[in-house]
């Protein structure tokens, strides 16, 4: 969904230790303090629509939304008790448990891998991930399109050191793809369908069958292990809105253009290509994400291994 991969930047410097004393504070008052980043897609639509609140009225719960700029500083929010539940994409989680943070998977969104790619200029010679070899190539550090590269270099006989990477944000990547001083760009929507219909890219590769590209729902382990009900009514919301755009994504393009100033084309574009349906999260989901960290451990991108499923949501609990 539009903007499913803008929470992408490391999770760094989170505040430790009052995490749990806060949610629980919160809890009592019966508040839910959903996260969400400006243009976000579905919760936009979910907050406008007042859905979650008739879905927690029976549970006594009123709704909170805060807006954020970026998943750090989401995930920070909720690890100090100053949010209970937001959307990120699968490196943010991964780096925000490296450093402690005091947070669960709560739920996901289905992979969505052709929404992610390495895109090359129109006229660019290069045709094969194997011609990517002593390339230049833009990338955010520790996104998700970061593994996305990893993998598809390893499936075709590449390592990371036979390319040259450069780590900018998707604003200079662009500018940089643009001026050709990189020679490939590793992005996501809505920003590889702002190239392919602006600039002509041509797409070398997308995740299929390489990266899943799955968007998590993350919540403070306090909520999530005292108040199961509520967040299965949340996710419940978030799956209604989804099923409102999977079967509305033209007039959802319409809307979001509004809303974003990004053209119609370009939002529809990548809202075509994404999977929607909130679900809890499963084993399997999990040790899809225990790969990503892995591999992230193992190019020192992260200080230490991290154990996934130690931030799993325990239901019930």
């Amino acid at each position: 969904m539009i903007n499913r991969r803008n929470f992408h930047v490391l999770a760094a410097g989170f505040v430790l230790g009052s995490a749990g004393m806060a949610g629980r504070v919160q809890a009592d008052n019966k508040t839910f303090r959903i996260a969400y980043q400006k243009g976000g897609g579905n919760l936009i639509f979910l907050k406008e629509r007042g859905i979650l609140e008739r879905k927690l009225e029976p549970f006594g719960w009123s709704v909170k939304w805060t807006e954020f700029q970026a998943g750090p500083q989401l995930l920070e929010a909720l690890n100090i008790g100053a949010a209970d539940f937001g959307p990120v994409g699968e490196a943010p989680p991964i780096f925000a448990q490296a450093a402690g943070a005091n947070i669960v998977y709560a739920g996901y969104e289905p992979a969505s891998p052709k929404n992610e790619a390495i895109i090359v200029q129109k006229d660019s010679p290069i045709k094969s991930v194997t011609d990517l070899k002593g390339k230049r190539v833009a990338l955010n550090k520790g996104s998700n399109v970061n593994y996305l590269l990893v993998r598809a270099l390893d499936a075709n006989g590449l390592s990371y050191g036979d390319i040259v990477p450069a780590y900018l944000p998707p604003s200079d990547a662009r500018a940089a793809f643009e001026r050709g001083s990189v020679d490939a760009w590793v992005i996501w929507d809505p920003y590889y369908a702002a190239a392919e219909i602006s600039l002509g890219a041509k797409t070398v590769v997308d995740a299929t069958g390489l990266a899943p590209n799955v968007a998590f729902y993350m919540a403070s382990r306090p909520i999530a292990e005292g108040n199961s009900d509520v967040l299965k009514a949340v996710l419940a919301a978030i799956d209604e809105i989804d099923g409102w755009i999977k079967n509305n994504r033209k007039q959802y393009a319409i809307e979001m253009s509004a809303k974003t100033g990004l053209p119609a084309e370009v939002v529809e574009r990548g809202i075509n290509r994404a999977n929607l349906g909130a679900r809890p999260v499963t084993p399997e989901i999990l040790e899809g994400q225990q790969k990503i960290a892995d591999a992230f451990a193992k190019l020192k991108l992260i200080p230490k291994p991290v154990n996934v499923a130690d931030a799993a949501w325990k239901v019930g609990q």
